[in-house]
């Protein structure tokens, strides 16, 4: 196998098998970390930052650069560490990537999936994906959680390779939103669209992505999502509306006003998701 400059295997390399850099990762953690065995995953976007201090106590942290085939944060918001955690009142252990590689960074789709190639390399059954995205419903207002129930991939890529036919029927796990629920039963549900970014959507499609069937708009997630269905895992997303979408509202866009929305509701977000999480792992 090639390795890049930084010494991690090169998942940009064709002749290289993205799922031989994840057991790689794997076996990186599970030295670093003194377990062999995760139960639980988590991708942490904007907004839902507090959540690994609060699901119990942090057992190893390891700087992402450190690890095979992942790279330092990128994107103002998140930090570049995984995290080991005891969850509090189990015997089970959560792995907390507090960052993503997002597909506008060029890196190619193998790395915006890799964290989830890697939960499932280090044991993991079940992931839980948040993001910070723009509602289309304006009723949602900043600060507001949505379950998502389905998505639209619109960034024309996948991370499935081959003739692997991969059945995305009940990719976001029902079981799961139903349990995320009975933590708090005020929580809505709703299609989740992936846009390519780094732009900001314009209304036209934002209107497009409404009239599609979306409720929520976003430049993450879906790829994830559907590498975990392939690696077995079962999926709960999580949105936190950050900002009314391109033309719902009558405000521009920024990503400061997307990171202050995120600070706002980082309590809340990291309580409810924290609860969410003691569910999932009881036995």
């Amino acid at each position: 196998m090639t390795y890049s400059s930084t010494g991690s295997l090169d998942l940009q390399d064709p002749a290289v098998d993205p799922f031989a850099v994840a057991s790689a990762a794997a076996e990186v953690i599970a030295h670093r970390t003194g377990t062999s065995h995760h139960d639980l995953a988590l991708v942490l976007g904007s907004g839902w930052g507090q959540t690994a201090d609060l699901i119990g106590r942090t057992v190893a942290t390891i700087e992402n650069a450190d690890v095979p085939g992942f790279a330092a944060a990128t994107v103002a918001g998140h930090t570049g560490v995984i995290r080991s955690v005891a969850i509090a009142g189990t015997e089970r252990r959560a792995l907390v990537f507090g960052t993503r590689t997002h597909f506008y960074e060029g890196r190619g789709v193998r790395s915006v999936v890799h964290a989830v190639r890697t939960a499932a390399a280090v044991g993991c059954k079940t992931i839980v994906l948040t993001n910070g995205c723009g509602g289309i419903n304006p009723a949602w207002t900043p600060g507001t959680p949505v379950l998502i129930r389905d998505h639209l991939n619109l960034t024309a890529v996948s991370p499935v390779e081959g003739a692997n036919f991969v059945d995305l029927t009940d990719l976001y796990s029902r079981r799961l939103r139903e349990l995320a629920r009975v933590v708090d039963p005020g929580l809505d549900e709703g299609v989740y669209v992936q846009f390519r970014g780094p732009h900001y959507e314009t209304p036209a499609e934002v209107q497009m992505a409404r009239i599609l069937g979306g409720d929520l708009v976003g430049m993450s997630t879906t790829l994830e999502s559907i590498a975990a269905r392939q690696s077995g895992l079962e999926v709960l997303g999580i949105s936190l509306v950050t900002n009314l979408a391109a033309g719902i509202g009558d405000q521009s866009l920024s990503h400061d006003d997307v990171l202050e929305a995120g600070r706002l509701a980082a309590e809340r977000c990291g309580r409810l998701l924290a609860a969410v999480v003691a569910r999932i792992a009881r036995p």
